[in-house]
């Protein structure tokens, strides 16, 4: 990074982590737990810790998963990894899944995530948001501080026509929004935006725990 690029990155870590106290406060009010961390290093050291070993673990599809250094730290460890890509036909799909839905922890982010701690995803299939809401013991949710917004309203915005357009690049979907990398509400064939989850809170508490982090993570 240039010598300003550093300056603008460490002002809105400074920024993110003022607001941390009242986020985690909202998670709090809302059933779930909320950890803040200044690192990837800091929150996966953490996370390990809380992750008892020989635990069943699953994943859905994110990019924040993976660049925080999570899933090369549980394929290092000792713990049964359910690995979605290990599925190739349908039916080891089906089998992948009723295991998944068991699993002693499920990992997965949020595409975003108000400030009073609502988190809003939109999903394809469905299979994380299923998880999410009912199944695997835990969900462990993964959130960089680029996911943060003030209103639903401007999370879901943010969803439409960032976090999607984006993720069709990345799996080279045929939409529109591959095309104009904006949102254009369709019903194309390849649209992976089938299921729109708010979620205001976590009927059980602590089952949806919340790991903040100031960095960039995912779109």
């Amino acid at each position: 990074m240039y010598k300003n690029e550093v300056i603008y990155m460490n002002n809105l870590q400074k920024a993110f982590s003022v607001a941390a106290p009242s986020i985690l406060a909202g998670l709090e009010k809302r059933n779930m737990e909320g950890y803040y961390f200044e690192s990837c290093e800091e929150m996966v050291q953490k996370i390990l810790s809380m992750l008892p070993e020989n635990s069943s673990v699953a994943w859905g599809g994110s990019e924040s998963f993976t660049e925080s250094g999570m899933l090369t730290a549980l394929q290092n460890g000792n713990y049964q990894l359910i690995d979605r890509a290990a599925a190739v036909t349908t039916e080891e799909k089906r089998k992948l899944y009723s295991r998944t839905v068991m699993a002693d922890a499920y990992f997965m982010s949020s595409n975003a995530i108000t400030y009073d701690g609502i988190l809003l995803n939109i999903d394809g299939s469905g299979n994380r948001l299923a998880c999410l809401m009912h199944g695997p013991k835990e969900v462990f949710v993964i959130v960089g501080m680029n996911k943060f917004t003030k209103t639903v309203e401007a999370g879901i915005e943010r969803i439409r026509n960032l976090a999607s357009p984006a993720n069709v690049q990345r799996l080279n979907r045929k939409t529109p929004c591959h095309e104009t990398g904006l949102c254009a509400d369709c019903f194309s064939p390849d649209c992976i935006c089938s299921h729109l989850v708010v979620t205001r809170r976590s009927l059980l508490p602590g089952r949806i725990k919340v790991f903040m982090v100031a960095e960039n993570l995912g779109y």
